[in-house]
């Protein structure tokens, strides 16, 4: 199972570690840390050296209540940051956060690789088309409503069965627009009880019958820390051990905060396979 990021083929079939760079004043972990050039190369760099294969940017905080940001305030935001990420780490497979086409064309242009769009196509459909036209992967997530709105919207009769229908839907969507490497998510807090995140978990291997490749993105996330009564910063120790439980159910990509610990544990993972 592979993925084609600019001609470089990345093969899936061995998970791999998305580091999650946010270069926004209000993300509910890291919000403001990565506000100067300074600190986005040096945490850049820190994730490469850990073993990050993806480093995802972005620009327009999606946790619930987020304050709304203009397009042209998103690429203010993403441009110059991104333009000298892609200068310093030429290698470097960079994927976008953003659910506008006019920010993924921009950002495609300038080099990155892969759009991450939290809305699977819902808030721009014109975004399939930047994506097929560029070739580059798509991660395709579940989310109903938009981050000022989706704490009301999770009215699901069965959530594990209704996010798969509303995935198939969408697969469907961006196959007919030609895009050859679709990445699918569940969308672990986006319009999601704690409750219902927890049982989307537990039948994540039902997801593996798209035959496409699985990204899972819990990292230090309210399911967590509400659960246990913690904070986001007390977070790391849970959140490896619910990636851990992804990747025995066959995820292909984790996204993460903290990538040291991530690779840690698809190297145990992945060796506990071999041994099965």
């Amino acid at each position: 199972m592979t993925i084609n990021c600019k001609g470089k083929l990345i093969d899936l079939s061995t998970p791999k570690v998305m580091g999650i760079l946010n270069i926004t004043p209000d993300s509910f972990f890291d919000g403001g840390k990565h506000a100067h050039e300074k600190d986005i190369l040096k945490h850049v760099e820190q994730m490469l050296v850990e073993g990050a294969t993806f480093i995802d940017v972005g620009t327009y905080s999606s946790r619930p209540n987020a304050k709304v940001v203009t397009e042209d305030e998103e690429l203010s935001r993403i441009i110059g940051p991104l333009v000298k990420i892609i200068k310093y780490f030429p290698e470097a497979t960079i994927s976008i956060d953003t659910f506008r086409s006019r920010v993924a064309l921009e950002c495609l242009e300038l080099g990155a690789a892969i759009i991450n769009d939290i809305s699977g196509g819902a808030r721009e459909p014109d975004l399939l088309d930047v994506v097929a036209k560029y070739k580059a992967p798509y991660i395709l997530m579940h989310m109903r409503g938009t981050a000022q709105n989706m704490v009301q919207k999770t009215d699901y009769e069965n959530v594990t069965r209704d996010v798969l229908k509303s995935l198939s839907e969408k697969v469907v969507a961006a196959k007919a627009k030609k895009i050859n490497d679709i990445i699918i998510d569940p969308g672990f807090g986006f319009a999601k009880t704690l409750e219902q995140n927890y049982e989307l978990l537990n039948h994540l291997e039902l997801f593996k019958s798209f035959d496409l490749p699985l990204l899972v993105g819990v990292s230090r996330k309210s399911m967590i820390y509400r659960l246990l009564d913690i904070t986001a910063n007390e977070a790391l120790n849970a959140t490896t051990a619910l990636n851990t439980v992804a990747l025995m159910k066959d995820a292909n990509i984790i996204r993460v905060h903290d990538v040291k610990e991530a690779v840690e544990a698809t190297k145990l993972v992945a060796q506990l396979k071999k041994c099965s």
